[in-house]
């Protein structure tokens, strides 16, 4: 959780909130997604998800568009601005990474490579 937590702080956008990288983020994996869906995805409340699309939107890193299907709905989409700001902010994090991990040695190597596939697992579960 403190991992989590530091990492977090390496933002390039001070502007935006832990919540609001995060919907993008989702955005990034998972493609265009409704409100309704990223809600889910995000694990809070519909109307909260409303609220952090339209602050997103109204800094030109999201845009809504009709849903093909249903024209009730909506769909949000990242904008370039928003893939450019996660890039920067990704290559930040690596960085900051990179140089913690310099301190390890080869068995706290070994142990972080076989963690990994867990950690990814529990991510997506």
């Amino acid at each position: 959780m403190r991992l989590s937590r530091r990492l977090k702080h390496q933002r390039v956008d001070e502007s935006l909130s832990p919540t609001e990288m995060s919907v993008l983020g989702t955005l990034a994996r998972c493609g265009s997604a409704t409100p309704s869906e990223l809600a889910r995805k995000e694990h809070v409340q519909p109307p909260s998800m409303t609220r952090i699309v339209a602050m997103l939107e109204s800094k030109g890193l999201v845009r809504l568009e009709p849903h093909p299907e249903d024209r009730r709905q909506k769909v949000v989409t990242q904008t370039g601005q928003a893939v450019s700001m996660l890039a920067a902010a990704r290559t930040k994090r690596n960085a900051w990474l990179a140089e913690l991990v310099q301190e390890l040695d080869e068995d706290e190597w070994a142990t972080l490579r076989a963690a990994a596939p867990v950690l990814e697992k529990l991510a997506h579960l």
